[in-house]
């Protein structure tokens, strides 16, 4: 008796999670997680890190630099200043004579950044008046540390005229970040009790006090938003997350910023404490002007590495004094020039663009088989993604440029890797390997199926539905003159249907409807739903 063959749900689970494998386990979309899961949990653990950090240092260099800041000058102490002056470290009655020079002149503000917590050589008294005698004098402090003790400002200097000096450095001493506000930690190493080794109090830097100063004058006051960032006047100064651009969970104790360079040595400009000291520095210069004064000289080993080291100048550090410079400018030109601040997209905006990328560079290698076009393409994506993180770089956005290129390399990579394991024999052994498996676990299942279906088909129900159903076939053979009584109760005349098919054809979906209901008390891995398949002979 031949046996209807129904698909079990298992079957159709299995089947079900074939095609799917079939679809995921494409290479593009397969290439592309793999290789944008493996990017980004490595830059998680910053080992992007350094090459992140040495491809903004390129931008910063390769960028224009901006025209010299005017609103500021530096009066440096050069090498010539030390051998004409035989004097080092400078006297102190040598700062008391050019702080009285600068004040005659009417500057915003002088900042001096040379530490002035003990005398050196004459002239004491005559420093500590200069320096207490106007409150557009900044002095600076180093804050103290675990290990260290820091370094007081002057005696009797006030608390709202003196700015830390501390400058955070990343590891492999490259000079990124502005840190502006600080407070010394809790059980420092503290040789004495002074403002800048005291647990709790606030300190500001020197760029931070000497561009509030000027900016008083403009009428703009130093203010806090609900989020806790600082803001003047309508110019929030965004704080540096742990996770910013190519930073990954670094530390960003106090109030950090991105310390935005104007450019190198030229950015600011300069005279030297000679030339100040002898006149030669006119007024105009300095009126109006914030000034600061520094060592320039090696002599001072106050010179740290930028951006701009990594170039083929000679010169490959920046003095201290320049750098507190260029970080007032900095926020000058933030509120008063409307200058773009360092920005970064934030970690998803950054993976979304990281995963982007992958996504490019394997459908690239999934689509354009020719080597030479490959060639061609993978330097024009490569070529578009270099000019749009420089553009965007250009107005502050720093966005991934390396785990970008990199996980587009990576992911053509792996489709290329997938495609020729498919071409080869041993892929094709694979595939068929596995084709095989599957196929037999369907057929298992059928067998199963067979199993059940010969079981129910052993009951009276079903039985009983056999024997009506020839006996309506017999029905229909007979003439319509010479036609018994229905079997079936139910089953309508032919004289009262003028359709002989369409007669037939009701009645015998009213069969299916009742071989459904008999099929109801079917095991619960059989469908009833589902069409029945090929016949088999039982």
């Amino acid at each position: 008796m031949a046996l209807p063959q129904f698909p079990s749900r298992r079957s159709a689970w299995v089947l079900e999670i074939t095609q799917w494998l079939a679809t995921m386990g494409q290479p593009i979309l397969l290439a592309t997680v793999a290789a944008s899961v493996c990017l980004l949990g490595g830059r998680g653990l910053v080992l992007l890190q350094g090459l992140e950090l040495a491809a903004y240092d390129h931008f910063v260099r390769l960028r224009p630099a901006l025209e010299p800041d005017d609103r500021l000058l530096i009066v440096g102490m050069t090498e010539a200043d030390v051998q004409s002056r035989q004097e080092w470290p400078i006297a102190d009655q040598t700062l008391a004579d050019a702080i009285a020079l600068l004040l005659a002149a009417e500057p915003r503000a002088i900042g001096l950044d040379i530490f002035r917590d003990i005398p050196i050589g004459a002239g004491r008294e005559a420093l500590l008046t200069a320096l207490n005698s106007s409150d557009r004098v900044f002095t600076v402090c180093k804050i103290s540390s675990g290990d260290n003790s820091g370094v007081a400002p002057p005696p009797n200097a006030l608390p709202e005229q003196v700015g830390f000096s501390d400058l955070v450095v990343d590891r492999g001493g490259i000079l990124r970040r502005n840190l502006i506000v600080a407070a010394p930690p809790n059980g420092a190493n503290s040789t004495g009790t002074h403002l800048c080794n005291t647990s709790g109090n606030l300190l500001f830097s020197l760029g931070l006090q000497l561009a509030l100063a000027y900016l008083r004058q403009e009428g703009i006051e130093l203010e806090q938003t609900e989020t806790g960032e600082l803001r003047l006047g309508d110019t929030v100064i965004p704080r540096l997350e742990g996770n910013m651009g190519g930073y990954q969970g670094v530390d960003t104790a106090g109030y950090q910023i991105m310390l935005n360079y104007r450019g190198v040595t030229e950015a600011i400009p300069q005279v030297s404490l000679g030339d100040l000291l002898a006149g030669a520095v006119p007024p105009e210069q300095i009126r109006d002007r914030i000034v600061l004064i520094g060592a320039t000289t090696p002599e001072a080993k106050d010179n740290f590495y930028t951006p701009y080291s990594g170039s083929l100048d000679d010169s490959q550090t920046l003095p201290g004094v320049i750098i507190h410079a260029q970080a007032t400018s900095q926020l000058l030109s933030a509120v008063l020039d409307a200058r773009s601040q360092i920005w970064s997209w934030g970690m998803w905006g950054e993976s979304a663009w990281i995963l982007l990328w992958g996504l490019t560079g394997a459908a690239l290698a999934g689509y354009v088989r020719r080597p030479l076009w490959f060639s061609l393409g993978a330097i024009a994506l490569g070529g578009s993604l270099y000019g749009i993180s420089f553009l965007l770089f250009l107005e502050g956005g720093w966005i991934p440029l390396v785990p970008a290129a990199l996980n587009g390399a990576i992911a053509a990579g792996g489709v290329l890797l997938v495609d020729r394991f498919n071409r080869s024999a041993y892929g094709q052994a694979v595939y068929r390997q596995v084709k095989n498996f599957l196929r037999i676990k369907i057929e298992i299942d059928e067998e199963q199926v067979i199993t059940q279906v010969a079981e129910i088909a052993e009951t009276d129900y079903f039985n009983q539905l056999q024997q009506r159903a020839e006996d309506f076939r017999r029905h229909l053979k007979t003439p319509v003159n010479q036609r018994p009584p229905s079997p079936l109760p139910s089953a309508p005349s032919p004289a009262e249907d003028k359709d002989s098919e369409t007669y037939t054809e009701d009645y015998l979906e009213t069969l299916r409807q009742e071989a459904q209901r008999l099929k109801s008390p079917l095991p619960k891995d059989l469908s009833a739903s589902q069409e029945p398949g090929t016949a088999r002979d039982e």
